[in-house]
């Protein structure tokens, strides 16, 4: 056959497989990878190691390779040169190994994720993604991405909208698969090619591909001017009213952005100036608990012996006369460690074994009475639901009586939280897996007799009677109604002697 013929085949020319048609190519080497597959299965079996299962079946490869390039169309040139992993996956894919492709594709998207974040502000992504003071220290430059966690990474950035909502779920989904389908740890879970192509389809579109939403843009430049310029009064005048139209959540991740800037030890006089300034126009838009957050990072910080960032907190509380916020005894720092801690356990390796010890001790702080500070609710019943639910893999059967415990002390205002938690993102992502169901069904007899209020006791009729499964919960229309009868925040009045 000549070259050129072999060339229109798909079949190696001088030992090469050169570039064709993916589909022509994909059938014409079907004959050869299924003799490859027999020659090696024939070694691995002299070598008297075991066959059954080590490889997935042509015709899944196949799925995959034709399908894979419909995937990729998203991707510019540039984008392509740099998805060496996405190689690997391929490669891992065409010998059918799917396990190992799988995590060739995780590597990918985590990379890229982190690269978007380096392209954006780190220390404004350090400040949502590490809230324990003592840990965020070592947390800087883009070199330090790696130390963040990937659930971690993936909610911060879920929270900055450099991923969205929907994609922090799809990755979640896949994150999870990776951790029990994959390489990466022992598993049975089978995977098929058409699968394979979806998830990579999902990592392009959600994290590779994703333009940055407007907000995302304003605040990247706000972050920027803020530390490298001194700016004027009409620019803080330009910034102030364009807080009106932040989304609540980013109106507090802004404000935790501005936290994290004013206080560390190399924070420039201009930078400290600007956000002074700046933080009077957006203290208004700040929500309770992320202003209680502020107070206890203030806690934490004198806990850890740092008396300078305690002190420049202090002064930023101060400013908006939030001395109310700030934390009444140690034992609200310690509450916020322990729940930090109980989250390290419980998506770390053998969480099963650790996730007891750290749940006791969050047991013993909370009392007999389960008393925790006024204001730190939320928080508290956020993280006890979240790992309550499992990590949808298994249930921590040490663990889970205290949990029970927990949930049993609520009062009626901490069973109200914990009935709406299906609307934080993680928890709606957890409840994707069949076990966390089950747990939430399981949560919600627990808290039914807590809740007396007319809108708790209705709310909870929607969640029961709700035909879907509960992580579609938050997508109902007349559920996302009653979510949203709540009084809207109240403006404070300014200190004497500030302008309008």
């Amino acid at each position: 056959m000549s070259d050129r013929a072999a060339d229109e085949a798909g079949q190696p020319v001088s030992g090469v497989i050169v570039r064709a048609n993916p589909r022509v190519a994909v059938e014409a080497a079907r004959q050869d990878l299924e003799a490859f597959e027999v020659l090696m299965l024939a070694s691995i079996d002299r070598l008297g190691l075991p066959t059954e299962g080590v490889i997935v079946d042509v015709r899944e490869r196949e799925k995959l390779l034709r399908n894979a390039e419909d995937a990729l169309d998203r991707l510019d040139d540039e984008q392509r040169a740099r998805a060496s992993y996405i190689s690997k996956m391929m490669m891992a894919a065409s010998v059918g190994l799917f396990d190992a492709a799988l995590t060739y594709l995780w590597d990918e998207t985590i990379s890229e994720l982190r690269k978007r974040v380096a392209a954006f502000d780190v220390e404004y992504f350090f400040d949502l993604a590490e809230p324990d003071p003592a840990k965020r220290k070592g947390l800087r430059t883009p070199e330090d991405l790696p130390k963040v966690d990937d659930s971690k990474l993936m909610e911060a950035a879920s929270k900055i909208q450099l991923i969205s909502d929907v994609g922090y779920k799809q990755l979640d989904h896949i994150r999870y698969m990776r951790n029990h389908a994959s390489s990466a740890h022992p598993t049975e879970v089978s995977l098929t090619g058409l699968t394979l192509v979806a998830w990579l389809e999902a990592c392009i579109r959600e994290v590779i591909t994703l333009p940055h939403a407007n907000v995302v843009a304003k605040i990247g430049r706000l972050l920027d001017n803020i530390k490298t310029k001194r700016m004027s009064q009409t620019e803080v005048d330009i910034a102030a009213a364009s807080f009106d139209n932040l989304p609540p959540d980013q109106a507090d991740n802004l404000a935790a952005g501005l936290f994290g800037i004013y206080n560390p030890p190399d924070a420039t006089p201009d930078a400290q100036d600007n956000i002074r300034k700046l933080w009077l126009e957006l203290w208004p838009y700040v929500g309770e608990d992320k202003r209680i957050d502020f107070g206890v990072k203030l806690a934490r910080f004198r806990a850890n012996g740092d008396t300078d960032r305690a002190t420049r907190a202090r002064e930023l509380l101060d400013l908006v006369d939030g001395t109310a916020y700030l934390a009444d005894s140690e034992r609200l720092a310690e509450l916020s460690q322990a729940l930090d801690d109980l989250i390290t356990a419980h998506e770390g390796w053998n969480n099963f074994a650790n996730e007891p010890a750290v749940a006791s001790r969050l047991q013993a702080l909370v009392g007999k009475h389960g008393q925790v500070p006024d204001g730190f609710n939320t928080p508290y019943v956020r993280h006890l639901v979240y790992v309550f639910l499992t990590n949808g893999h298994g249930t921590s059967w040490a663990a889970d009586p205290i949990y029970k415990d927990l949930i049993s002390k609520f009062d009626t205002v901490q069973a109200g939280i914990a009935l709406r938690t299906f609307a934080a993102s993680a928890i709606s992502s957890r409840l994707q897996h069949p076990l966390a169901r089950e747990k939430w069904a399981e949560l919600l007899d627990l808290i039914e007799p807590k809740l007396t209020g007319q809108l708790d006791r209705t709310l909870l009729d929607a969640v029961r009677e709700f035909s879907g499964t509960p992580d579609q919960l938050v997508l109902d229309s007349e559920i996302k109604r009653q979510l949203g009868l709540r009084k809207p925040r109240s403006r404070p009045s300014r200190r004497p002697g500030t302008k309008h």
